[in-house]
């Protein structure tokens, strides 16, 4: 897809797909959405409620790899490794990473590389990047997975939005991910619109709305219990 680099509010980069109509990412601030969305309500909440090791996050949409970045950050100081698998269907050329600029709002030089090792890493092939993280990318369409059955403790759910790709917000999808999912695991997305949710409910999860990132009134959090 052609894709161009737009800078959001809070100075991280974020993609525009043209023929979508859509962005990657939050024009408010692309990491302050990721980090309210997928780590404050998602990541955070299962560190603490964890009793296994390690801790599996799977995440549907690996995009601009941001979301893999601040996990792989949070996991420097957290007390079990993560194992963090996820999916993307239009993986982005080097050159469009490079685009992005990175090194503009990631400060920390250790951290820097450790995004370029993610882009890097190859596909297919699980690589620890650090004793604390372990890294899956895995390459095509989310519906053509085989996901192990009762694994991921948290699902980061970063599929463009319904009216932009529909295919992936259906009954089905969210029944193969509650599938995937460990008992008392979570699926944390920006979305917020009611089909969504119907269609989590339809599928077995449990719903609730959350207050929303910057620019944004709600968000959804959904639980296998």
């Amino acid at each position: 897809m052609k894709v161009e680099v737009r800078t959001t509010a809070d100075g991280s980069s974020t993609l525009y797909v043209p023929a979508l109509d859509e962005h990657y990412h939050s024009t408010h601030g692309a990491v302050q959405e990721a980090q309210h969305v997928y780590l404050n309500a998602g990541l955070e909440p299962a560190l603490t409620e964890a009793t296994s090791t390690p801790l599996w996050v799977l995440e549907v949409g690996f995009g601009t790899g941001l979301n893999a970045l601040l996990t792989l950050q949070r996991s420097l100081t957290a007390e079990q490794p993560i194992f963090y698998d996820t999916i993307e269907k239009h993986p982005l050329s080097a050159g469009v990473i490079a685009q992005l600029g990175a090194e503009r709002y990631i400060a920390c030089p250790e951290l820097l590389d450790c995004y370029q090792q993610l882009h890097t890493a190859n596909w297919g092939v699980p690589v620890a990047l650090t004793p604390q993280f372990a890294l899956h990318k895995m390459s095509g369409a989310l519906q053509n997975m085989s996901l192990c059955e009762d694994t991921y403790q948290v699902i980061y759910f970063d599929a463009f939005a319904p009216e932009k790709q529909p295919d992936m917000w259906t009954d089905d999808v969210f029944r193969q991910l509650y599938e995937a999912a460990a008992h008392g695991g979570c699926l944390v997305s920006y979305c917020a619109k009611g089909s969504f949710k119907r269609s989590l409910k339809a599928a077995g999860w449990v719903v609730e709305s959350l207050p929303g990132p910057q620019g944004k009134r709600e968000m959804t959090r959904a639980w296998k219990r």
